[in-house]
């Protein structure tokens, strides 16, 4: 399952994601892995949940790419339960016509592999053109 937080800038998504993060940690029977831009939440998430600092990886400059970073995840942790991917469009380039396409492979990865995610998203949902939001939850 792919759960979305949706909203403009300044809307409280990364704080909801934080929250719900540093929630799961007693109750989750695997791994949590929080993907954020830059290293600014490493304080404000639980020590349980490895947090990767997307600047570190600069070579990542696509979809493409990412996803192939997430299956890298994947391969390495085969107790990965959560992965919160904080304002993708502030990732590796992307654009809102990126979305529909990355939204369905991580539909597949859930279904294949079953870790779930919760990814933000800086759109209202009808500027999310071409998004099948089935099998998605939207969390505000």
């Amino acid at each position: 399952m792919v759960q979305l937080l949706i909203g403009h800038k300044g809307s409280g998504k990364t704080k909801s994601m934080c929250d719900m993060a540093n929630a799961m940690v007693d109750d989750a029977h695997g791994s949590i892995v929080f993907l954020s831009k830059n290293d600014r939440l490493i304080y404000d998430l639980k020590h349980k949940i490895r947090v990767v600092c997307m600047e570190d990886f600069k070579h990542i400059t696509n979809s493409d790419e990412y996803i192939g970073f997430i299956y890298g995840i994947i391969s390495s942790d085969h107790d990965l339960e959560y992965v919160f991917i904080d304002s993708i469009l502030k990732h590796a380039d992307f654009s809102p016509a990126d979305l529909p396409e990355f939204l369905t492979r991580l539909k597949n990865i859930t279904a294949l592999y079953g870790p779930k995610f919760v990814v933000s998203v800086s759109l209202d949902k009808d500027e999310m053109v071409g998004v099948d939001f089935s099998d998605c939850e939207i969390l505000n």
